[in-house]
């Protein structure tokens, strides 16, 4: 069974960091690229960053381009964001999420996902 368990949210204040985790089966996470995606109180869910199965490629949402980095470590079979100069706006629930296809920004195109965990932001 595939999973992905996210974790590393909290409550910050503006300016401040966070880096977000997430752990995926043991097969899933050297073969799938993966993605964040978040989702704030009466909003739908939108793209945040991405990055290949190879870690070469990442892809990022332009409301987060210069703040948050994503990466991932293969061996560790876990996936990371790390997220600088946190604004109020970016309040939401970070999910991982894993696909088979190509690095994407549409949530379509990802087959697995994770929980969520929360990030509240104060200003």
């Amino acid at each position: 069974q595939v999973q992905l368990v996210e974790s590393g949210g909290g409550l910050v204040q503006a300016g401040d960091s966070l880096r977000l985790s997430c752990v995926t089966s043991g097969s899933l996470s050297s073969r799938y690229a993966m993605g964040w995606f978040r989702q704030a109180p009466g909003k739908e869910r939108e793209f945040v960053a991405a990055i290949s199965s190879s870690g070469i490629t990442t892809k990022y949402a332009d409301s987060v381009k210069g703040r948050f980095t994503i990466s991932r470590d293969n061996n560790k079979n876990t996936l990371y964001l790390q997220m600088n100069r946190l604004q109020p706006g970016d309040t939401a629930v970070y999910y991982c999420a894993a696909s088979k296809g190509a690095t994407s920004w549409r949530s379509y195109d990802y087959d697995y996902w994770g929980q969520g965990t929360q990030v509240t932001v104060s200003s």
